[in-house]
């Protein structure tokens, strides 16, 4: 060995065993603040007995944000929020295991959106239907459900704003997803020798562009879903391709050909966390909010004037007929500010006293990651 390799050596040496030793901290550190959870699922325990509530969804955002605004790099602020949001999600499930119901089959963007809100250490289960997750989280089946509410692709889901009516839950919080489509195979091989391409329609249709210009001939089938189409390649003897996100080339073992075949690389669904509980305050957070009108001119003005007296911010405004009821109209309406706050309860107590039904479906943390 020349005198520069061991000179590198020994530099790498020294640099090595300063890392084996902040590993050794770092374990060392998760392991008191996993013990300090265990403490806190003693004292909730001892002290609230039968009702305790052991994931605080406003302390959660605080505590992300707090990892976010003291970060000095080099890694980027989201990348130490996800690694926060994983070691939460471990001590949590020292305390409580939480089960998490969502919109199936399993590597959907729906899970996806699950995971990255919870973190890996949840008991993430899939159910058939949208009414399912509202069902399950109502009766305490599940602790939670994770349901898509918009995207800005297509805009807002109707059927779970008519779920909202329809079923006692509340809103506990919200994730924005970017849902990145990729083309996945079992290996690596050209684009020449694909045969077919399985897809749910909507993944066909987002990724029309990349699809024409690269694969203008090769056969494109849909399914009923993008986890579907990855099982089918992973089953299948042929050369084919299917069209999903992360989680279904996981899931599935399936390699990425190509990453970010979408036509819009921009675009996000938003999803709501249901649940039973009441959320505190966490510093930056929104309103949801439903109303039942009968429909007469100038009726959405008179809705809206008194969040524009107290300079409120409307972050979503949707309006569509009032499915098997009395009211004519309803309205979605999502704004800036905590129930607790009290331009927020006087805006929702004008509201009351006017010929509307309303229901808060609740306030939560904006989303963080």
């Amino acid at each position: 060995m020349s005198d520069q390799q061991q000179n590198q050596e020994r530099a790498l040496k020294v640099v090595r065993d300063r890392i084996d030793q902040v590993d050794r901290d770092i374990q060392r550190l998760l392991n008191e603040r996993a013990r300090c959870a265990q403490e806190v699922a003693e004292i909730k325990s001892r002290f609230d007995s039968q009702d305790a509530i052991f994931y605080r969804p406003e302390r959660e955002a605080q505590v992300l944000r707090r990892v976010m605004a003291r970060n000095e790099g080099p890694l980027p602020d989201q990348e130490v929020a996800r690694l926060f949001r994983e070691i939460m999600s471990v001590c949590l499930a020292l305390e409580q295991p939480l089960d998490v119901v969502f919109l199936g089959p399993e590597a959907t963007f729906t899970q996806q959106a699950a995971l990255k809100h919870f973190g890996h250490s949840v008991r993430c289960s899939s159910v058939d239907s949208l009414e399912a997750v509202f069902r399950d989280v109502e009766s305490g089946h599940a602790n939670y459900g994770v349901v898509p509410i918009e995207n800005a692709a297509d805009g807002m889901i109707s059927h779970t704003l008519d779920l909202f009516s329809r079923f006692n839950v509340s809103i506990c919080g919200e994730v924005e997803l970017r849902t990145h489509q990729h083309l996945l195979m079992s290996s690596a091989v050209s684009l020449e020798q694909l045969e077919v391409i399985y897809a749910h329609p909507f993944a066909l249709n987002q990724c029309r562009t990349w699809l024409d210009a690269h694969c203008p001939d090769i056969e494109r089938v849909a399914v009923s879903s993008n986890a579907e189409a990855a099982r089918r390649v992973k089953d299948s003897s042929g050369v084919a391709a299917a069209i999903g996100g992360d989680i279904a080339a996981d899931l599935f073992e399936l390699e990425v050909v190509q990453a970010n075949i979408e036509d819009q690389p921009d675009n996000t669904t938003r999803y709501l966390v249901i649940g039973r509980q009441v959320v505190g305050p966490s510093g930056q957070d929104k309103t949801s909010i439903l109303l039942m009108v009968h429909d007469r001119p100038g009726v959405l003005y008179e809705l809206l004037d008194p969040f524009r007296k107290r300079n409120i911010s409307l972050t979503r405004v949707e309006s569509r007929a009032a499915p098997q009821s009395d009211w004519d109209m309803l309205f979605y309406l999502d704004f800036e500010g905590h129930s607790e706050e009290a331009a927020v309860q006087q805006v929702l107590a004008e509201l009351e006293s006017g010929s509307v039904e309303l229901k808060l479906l609740g306030s939560y943390p904006k989303a963080v990651l």
